[in-house]
């Protein structure tokens, strides 16, 4: 790798990630490109979504951590290597390390998904359990290392990394030469700037846009200030791009390729990823969603055609559970209203039925009668209901009102 003269970092070129193309033959997928007619309708050209939910572990993170563990040396293999991660890192070291013969540990938060433990595991790493979040995960990693000489593999800011999740750049190009707008999720950003480096080498027309969790966006004002600048306490259900700091390699290159950086809600991603599942028939992460979740947000700002990197499909099921429930409250088709009945035989039965003539489907019921607030002849209940979009959720609660019932916003 050669070395910017402007900062002395290290950077990366479009050789790198050629290289790191080859390297990966066999090993990493080329993942299906398919095309999204209801997001295509929505934008106004062809929309595609790169599939990397598909990879091997089920993300992008094994291009990167191969290249990266492929090219220790001798005595750096024998010596293994660790890495911190809550999931999808932690699962492309591991199975990258033993495809490589090379000895893995892997420090996971205390609180990580069963899940994205067990699959760690079966991929071949000693998995350790550390600290109640990534930071201190991260430490426990970095002190492994520096104890037992294993090299720390980092997850984003290494030009290895970044070389080889660019080579999902040169696959979108080969699949999709007409494209005009790539639209991806950025965390700690070794994806976009790999993307950026291989995509804007050969095709420097293409807009690279770069989509953040608003609640975890550490590059707009890192940008602004023209040095990696760290948020405190990110939150979001993305945890996949839930990075509280750019890394200094991957800040340069978006900084320098990257067009654009936008932010998404926590009611845009769920919207894209309950999108994903119902009309792409794809299981994505929110973070993989994330990119989705920026054409919904505002899609005539993509010249097409666009392809939107679904950058992988690790989802705990009881998450996905929660997320889905949100996806479809954002998107008006789940209700939940709050409302007082008068506590006598019958009342109930009343109440459903009013809501059965406004053709709305009752999920859940929950009754509360020792609320200090409540009359002693009063009794509050809680209802989950099933519309058919906002239009409908304003014809339920317009019908519950007319019905003399008192709805508690």
């Amino acid at each position: 790798m050669r070395h910017s003269t402007v900062d002395s970092l290290p950077t990366v070129t479009l050789d790198d990630v050629r290289g790191a193309q080859k390297m990966l033959s066999g090993v990493a997928r080329t993942t299906a490109m398919e095309g999204s007619r209801h997001l295509s309708q929505l934008v106004g050209s062809p929309v595609h979504l790169k599939c990397e939910n598909l990879q091997r572990t089920g993300s992008f993170k094994l291009r990167g951590a191969y290249v990266r563990i492929a090219g220790l040396l001798p005595e750096e293999r024998a010596a293994g290597v660790v890495a911190a991660s809550a999931g999808n890192h932690a699962q492309g070291v591991a199975l990258a390390s033993s495809l490589l013969g090379v000895r893995s540990t892997v420090f996971m938060p205390t609180g990580a998904p069963l899940p994205k433990i067990a699959a760690t595991r079966e991929y071949g790493a000693e998995v350790r359990l550390h600290g109640t979040v990534v930071d201190e995960t991260l430490a426990a990693a970095q002190e492994y290392a520096a104890g037992t000489g294993a090299v720390f593999i980092h997850p984003f800011d290494h030009p290895d990394i970044i070389a080889g999740q660019g080579t999902l750049g040169l696959e979108i190009l080969e699949q999709c030469p007409e494209v005009r707008t790539i639209v991806v999720g950025i965390g700690g950003g070794g994806l976009a700037a790999g993307i950026a480096v291989a995509v804007k080498a050969i095709r420097p027309d293409v807009r690279i846009v770069g989509v953040q969790a608003a609640g975890a966006a550490a590059y707009p004002p890192s940008l602004a200030a023209g040095r990696p600048v760290s948020v405190d306490n990110p939150a979001t259900m993305a945890d996949g791009i839930k990075v509280g700091r750019p890394g200094d390699v991957t800040f340069g290159l978006i900084e320098r390729l990257v067009d654009e950086v936008r932010t998404v809600s926590e009611d845009n991603l769920s919207r894209a990823l309950l999108l994903c599942l119902e009309r792409a028939k794809q299981v994505v992460e929110p973070a993989g969603a994330s990119p989705v979740a920026a054409l919904l947000r505002e899609p005539g700002a993509f010249e097409g055609p666009v392809v939107a990197v679904l950058s992988g499909g690790n989802v705990d099921p009881l998450l996905m559970q929660r997320i889905l429930r949100h996806g479809l409250s954002a998107a008006g088709r789940y209700l939940a209203v709050t409302l007082r009945l008068t506590d006598r035989p019958g009342a109930l039965a009343t109440l459903l039925g009013v809501l059965s003539v406004a053709d709305a489907n009752v999920l859940d019921v929950s009754h509360v009668r020792t609320d200090p607030r409540l009359g002693l002849t009063e009794v509050e209940v809680e209802l989950h209901l099933e519309t058919k979009g906002p239009a409908h959720c304003a014809e339920v609660n317009r019908a519950l009102r007319e019905a003399g019932y008192k709805v508690i916003d």
